[in-house]
């Protein structure tokens, strides 16, 4: 009887574990599946990047944690490839090899300034907010508690997550999962006024009505808009009338424009035609000069020479995700992706045999969780295609990749050691009332996957 199929899943976030259950759930080819993560933990940005106080789209995870359990899958955590495993020791293990690591650095603003101590990307202080492993713990630390104006660079729903989180009382972030140390530095907040900036206009602003919404039922936070900000040109007007979600943000917008500010300890300030042009300070960032903006016939946003400053200690970076490159894989500098033909990886014009590629990292940073199941299955469906026809190479290791993870003395973390985990979780989420508590440090996260 023939073996199954091979396949290394690189990357266990959604898209991972998408193409992994559309492996496994077809029946025209046996597979055996590792999920392969360099963190010893799944969900990649379903964990690390979902706001904590969105319990409803975090609860996704438990969706993707159940194909863990299916037969034929198994996840291999705190796994490097590129350090601990090379792309030669995949090639020798499996069949197949999916890269699904997505895009999790941000995108720079290019304006002079932007190195100033204080200046931070919405990815950081997201991951840090998360806890997860890679966070800077003693930048945020000590940069939260001493700052009293914050401006948020973009206008989609990082941005709106972003400005949420830092305008929350601590009380009504406590029922999250979010690490101890976050509740602990937000109680020392200080921060008094939030500046969101959007180079266009309401219209064009890519967040989503319910985020949008959430900013204005905060208990200490009034939110300000401009009522001249809320003027649409006849081509914003258009979009409003045609778009049902577009027209829902500016009647919650306008509406926000003419409450009376009631007085909160800490002011939402939403400033739409506004781009920055540079940060000012000595070491450490001060304020932010803003020019005005306005729109072409295209849509674009054009500079109008009108500047207006606004103080600020932290300003943070929230105008996009871009994927990074791995060794030995083709990638693709201008985009950010690894280039593809139907999910095979391209290198001069031809396929890679035995190489694919889904979501984030294969199409860039778009869509929503759900966009890379389609994704997802497309990807498989090239693979098998391939297999079906006898076009992928061989491995050269009968036995697979443990033997060789064993030999370079790597702890792996399989799905006995995430559900170790997931209990410790839960059991120090309960100490303090919670259903979970993330735990942030790698070594204590490898301690509890083995707790015996």
């Amino acid at each position: 009887m023939p073996r199954p199929l091979r396949v290394a899943v690189v990357g266990s976030g959604p898209s991972g574990i998408y193409a992994t259950d559309a492996l496994v759930g077809q029946d025209a080819i046996p597979v055996q599946v590792d999920v392969i993560d360099r963190l010893p933990v799944p969900f990649g940005l379903v964990r690390y990047g979902v706001a904590p106080d969105h319990l409803s789209i975090r609860s996704v995870r438990d969706t993707l944690d159940k194909v863990l359990d299916k037969p034929g899958v198994r996840f291999l955590g705190n796994v490097n490839v590129g350090s601990d495993v090379s792309m030669a020791d995949l090639h020798d293990c499996y069949d197949a090899v999916i890269f699904t690591y997505g895009a999790s650095r941000d995108r720079r603003l290019g304006i002079p300034g932007e190195e100033l101590a204080g200046s931070v990307a919405a990815t950081d202080l997201v991951a840090w907010y998360c806890g997860h492993p890679d966070a800077d713990r003693a930048l945020f630390e000590s940069l939260l508690p001493t700052a009293t104006g914050v401006v948020v660079i973009g206008i989609g729903n990082v941005a709106v997550d972003v400005t949420r989180v830092l305008a929350k009382t601590v009380g009504e972030l406590d029922h999250t999962d979010m690490p101890q140390y976050v509740f602990d530095t937000l109680a020392r907040s200080q921060i008094t006024d939030i500046h969101v900036l959007g180079r266009r206009g309401p219209a064009q602003a890519a967040f989503t009505t319910k985020e949008l919404r959430e900013l204005g039922e905060l208990a200490d936070a009034d939110v300000i808009v401009r009522a001249a900000d809320l003027e649409l040109d006849a081509g914003s007007a258009e979009l409003a009338a045609s778009d049902r979600a577009v027209g829902r943000n500016v009647e919650v917008m306008r509406e926000w424009s003419r409450r009376e500010p009631a007085g909160k300890g800490r002011r939402i300030h939403l400033h739409f035609f506004a781009r920055p042009h540079e940060l000012v300070g000595g070491e450490h960032v001060e304020r932010v000069v803003v020019e005005r903006t306005r729109l072409t016939e295209e849509g674009s946003a054009v500079g109008t020479g009108e500047f207006f400053e606004i103080p600020a200690n932290v300003v943070v970076r929230s105008v996009g995700y871009r994927g990074t490159a791995l060794d030995e894989v083709p990638f693709d500098e201008a985009r950010n992706v690894i280039p593809h033909v139907d999910g095979r990886v391209q290198s001069g014009g031809a396929s890679v045999p035995g190489e694919y590629v889904a979501g984030w990292i294969k199409r860039g940073p778009t869509g929503i969780i759900g966009t890379n199941k389609k994704d997802a299955v497309a990807t498989v469906g090239s693979l098998l295609a391939d297999a079906a026809d006898g076009s992928l190479p061989k491995p050269a290791r009968a036995g697979g990749i443990d033997d060789l993870l064993a030999e370079r003395g790597i702890q792996v973390v399989s799905t006995a050691g995430w559900r170790s985990i997931d209990a410790a979780e839960r059991a120090l989420g309960a100490t303090r009332g919670r259903d979970r508590t993330t735990i942030h440090d790698t070594s204590d996260l490898l301690a509890a996957s083995n707790p015996g």
